[in-house]
C-alpha cells in the first residue's frame, strides 16, 4: 500500500502528489458541490486555470525558493537502541523526525478540507509551510492575505471600486451630450458589467470553484479584530459567499459577470454566488498570543511548530547558505541551540542564526572564534521577548 501522506514535506515537487490528492474523496460532511454538478462539472476550464497558475507561480522566484528550502524533513534523531540494524533504518521508517506531527496535520487537513492553525515562535517556519505545499503539490502561487488590527471579512473576499464606476458613468455621459459616442444602447450596457469594478480577494479567489484547491495564507490571525474569527466560521463551514453588487444584477439578467481575481485573471460569477468545488488549504499562523472562540478552534486543526533541534538547524543553514558553512560554523550553531535552551533567551528566532552565519561568512574565518566577545552575538542573538533599546539584558540587569 502507498503512503497515505500526500504532502511529505519532501521539497520535491511531483505530479503524483497532485493526482494523489484528487483522488481522495472528502468526507460527506466536507462536499460542496453535489454529485449531479460534479459529472457535469467543465475540466478543461480547470486545467486552463491550473496551468495559468502555475506560470503565474512560475515567475514568483521568491517563493519558489521559500518553499523549495524549507525543511520538513530532516536526519532523524538516532533511534534508541544500539542495534546497528535500527541504526540504519530508513528515514521514511524513523519515527524521531520532530517535524512528523506537522506533517500528519498537514495531511489530516488535505483529507478533512479543514483549515490548519499552526503555532509557534517567530521564524520557525509557520509562514513558509503554506508555501511548501504549494510547491510540493505544485497548485500554482500562494494566496496570502497578512491580517492586521483594521482586517474585516469583507477585504479578503472582495473590494468593489464604486467610485471608479461613478467617474466612468460621469464621463461616458459627458460624451454622449456632446454626441461622441453615438451608441447609447452600448454605453447603457456597459454599466450594467459592474465586475469590471471588482476584484476579488485573497481569500475570494481562494474559494472559486475548482478541482485543484488552491493554498490560503492567513498570516498573523493573532493581530486580528476580536469579530474576524466568527466572520469566518461560516464561510469556513458553507464553502461560499454572495457578492451582493452582482447578486441584484442576477435578477435581471442570465450572463454571469466576469471579475479579476486576486491573481489578475478573469473569472465568471454566476449569480454573484462564489461556492467552493474543493475546500481550499488554509492555513492560519499565529503566535499564541490570544485565544479564539471555541466554535472556531473546532473547525481547525491546531498544531505547533517545534522549536528546531540541531540537526534541523544544520538543514536550514545547509539550504539557505550551502553544505560548506554548516561545517565551518559548526560552534555558532550549537551556541545557537544552547541560547534556545535556556529559559532567558528561549524564544530566539531561527532567521537571526542565519543572519549571523551569513555575516560571519563575510569575514576572516577568526571573527566568529571568540562567540562571547562578538558584537555581532550580542546584536544578532536577542530574544523576541526580551529587549530594551535594541540591546539583550543581561542576568545582572545591565544591556550587554
Amino acid at each position: 500500500m502507498t503512503d497515505w501522506k500526500i504532502f511529505q514535506g519532501s521539497q520535491d515537487s511531483a505530479d503524483e502528489k497532485l493526482k494523489q490528492l484528487l483522488s481522495v474523496e472528502a468526507p460527506s460532511w466536507r462536499q460542496f458541490i453535489d454529485a449531479e454538478k460534479a459529472a457535469v462539472w467543465d475540466d478543461k476550464t480547470d486545467e486552463e486555470y491550473l496551468h495559468n497558475l502555475q506560470e503565474i507561480a512560475a515567475k514568483k522566484t521568491r517563493d519558489i525558493q521559500r518553499g523549495e528550502r524549507f525543511r520538513l524533513r530532516i536526519a532523524a534523531s538516532p533511534p534508541p537502541t544500539s542495534d546497528p540494524v535500527d541504526a540504519e533504518m530508513p528515514e521514511s521508517l524513523n519515527l524521531n523526525n520532530e517535524y512528523d506531527e506537522v506533517i500528519e496535520a498537514v495531511n489530516a487537513g488535505l483529507y478533512l478540507r479543514r483549515p490548519l492553525m499552526i503555532a509557534g515562535r517567530p521564524g520557525s517556519g509557520k509562514t513558509s509551510l503554506a508555501y511548501a505545499i504549494a510547491h510540493e503539490l505544485n497548485l500554482g502561487p500562494v494566496l496570502l492575505w497578512p491580517i492586521t488590527a483594521r482586517s474585516v471579512l469583507k477585504d479578503g473576499l472582495y473590494q468593489y471600486d464604486a467610485i471608479a464606476r461613478l467617474q466612468d458613468a460621469q464621463l461616458s455621459e459627458q460624451m454622449m451630450k456632446v454626441g461622441q459616442s453615438s451608441d447609447v444602447g452600448k454605453v447603457a450596457a456597459d454599466f450594467k458589467k459592474i465586475g469590471q469594478y471588482i476584484r476579488l480577494g485573497p481569500v475570494g479567489t481562494a474559494f472559486l470553484p475548482s478541482k485543484y484547491p488552491r493554498v490560503l495564507l492567513i498570516d498573523e490571525i493573532d493581530k486580528s479584530d476580536i469579530n474576524l474569527p466568527n466572520e469566518l466560521l461560516n464561510l469556513f463551514e458553507e464553502g461560499e459567499f454572495e457578492i451582493p453588487e452582482l447578486k441584484r444584477l442576477s435578477k435581471a439578467e442570465t450572463s454571469p459577470q466576469e471579475v479579476e481575481t486576486d491573481d489578475g485573471l478573469l473569472r465568471e460569477i454566476p449569480k454573484g454566488k462564489v461556492r467552493c468545488r474543493e475546500f481550499p488549504i488554509i492555513i492560519m499562523t499565529s503566535n499564541a498570543e490570544r485565544d479564539f472562540p471555541p466554535a472556531f478552534y473546532r473547525r481547525c486543526l491546531r498544531v505547533a511548530m517545534p522549536n528546531p533541534s540541531k540537526v534541523a538547524l544544520k538543514e536550514i543553514v545547509k539550504a539557505h547558505l550551502g553544505p560548506g558553512n554548516v561545517e565551518r560554523f559548526n560552534h555558532v550553531i550549537q551556541a545557537f541551540v544552547d541560547e534556545q535552551n535556556s529559559d532567558e533567551f528561549s524564544s530566539l528566532p531561527t532567521d537571526q542564526l542565519l543572519n549571523l552565519i551569513y555575516l560571519f561568512a563575510k569575514q576572516p574565518q577568526a571573527a566568529s572564534q571568540n562567540l562571547e566577545k562578538s558584537t555581532l552575538k550580542k546584536l544578532l542573538f536577542n530574544p523576541t521577548d526580551n529587549m530594551s533599546g535594541g540591546a539583550r539584558i543581561s542576568r545582572g540587569g545591565s544591556p550587554q
